[in-house]
């Protein structure tokens, strides 16, 4: 038995026209799920979707802004007319639209990133997980950050917007443990995707973050990736409420 197998699971990865939650769509789709393609723009989305079809598996492409109740609930209302279940939910998509410090950020700022970030999971993990529960299981997946095990001057508000995601994780695996849904948390280091270009294409940054990083590297997509197909297969049937650091030794040198 391949203990990483998803054959006729159902995975929707939010934030997956691009980066991190691209490459875990990629990853979950060629292990053998059927994957939901979702972000803000239907173009991007469905071509990742036609990308993944091209390879002889199956996706579909909902766009959806998560920042938005009623377009979440349609996003996990077109898995469920699709194929009829969700088995595998990955809330990847987030935002920080402000860098420095928390002393100068306004009120708008805050709201737009606790709300994205974080209520955007709380609506999308109610009303996903019960009918998760009542499909006799499954895995929950949530993407926190190392800005959540540490103090930054920069991005201090997504740092604890992403603290509560991993948070969150471990308070829904404590109530819906019983119910055999799994609820993690990712924690990447610094990955080479758009949303931190600012600091990966900065030559000076870049060559302190791999000099501070035991593993002499930033991270892929597919790293990360490989983690989140750990968290979503029989492989992790054991483990819940766990917040995995992915950082290739950061936080730890």
């Amino acid at each position: 038995m391949n203990m990483f197998d998803l054959t006729d699971k159902v995975a929707v990865i939010t934030g997956s026209s691009r980066g991190i939650g691209k490459s875990i769509a990629e990853q979950m789709a060629e292990a053998g799920a059927k994957v939901v393609i979702s972000s803000r723009k239907p173009e991007a989305c469905e071509a990742v979707a036609e990308e993944i079809r091209g390879k002889g598996r199956q996706a579909i492409a909902v766009p959806c802004h998560i920042g938005d109740k009623d377009q979440c609930q349609q996003l996990v209302d077109a898995a469920y007319k699709e194929w009829g279940r969700i088995d595998v939910l990955v809330c990847n998509a987030a935002t920080n639209p402000v860098y420095g410090p928390i002393a100068d950020m306004t009120d708008e700022a805050y709201d737009k990133i606790m709300n994205t970030n974080v209520k955007s999971t709380f609506w999308l993990c109610n009303m996903v997980m019960p009918q998760m529960a009542d499909n006799g299981g499954g895995s929950v997946i949530l993407l926190s950050s190392i800005a959540a095990v540490r103090g930054n001057g920069v991005i201090g508000i997504y740092g604890v917007s992403k603290a509560a995601e991993a948070g969150l994780a471990r308070n829904l695996a404590v109530e819906w443990g019983p119910k055999n849904v799994r609820v993690n948390s990712i924690a990447p280091g610094l990955i080479k995707t758009d949303f931190a270009k600012a600091l990966w294409e900065d030559p000076v940054r870049r060559e302190r973050a791999e000099n501070q990083t035991p593993l002499r590297r930033i991270g892929d997509p597919e790293d990360i990736a490989g983690v989140a197909l750990f968290l979503a297969s029989k492989a992790s049937a054991y483990v819940t409420g766990q917040m995995i650091v992915a950082d290739g030794g950061e936080t730890i040198s």
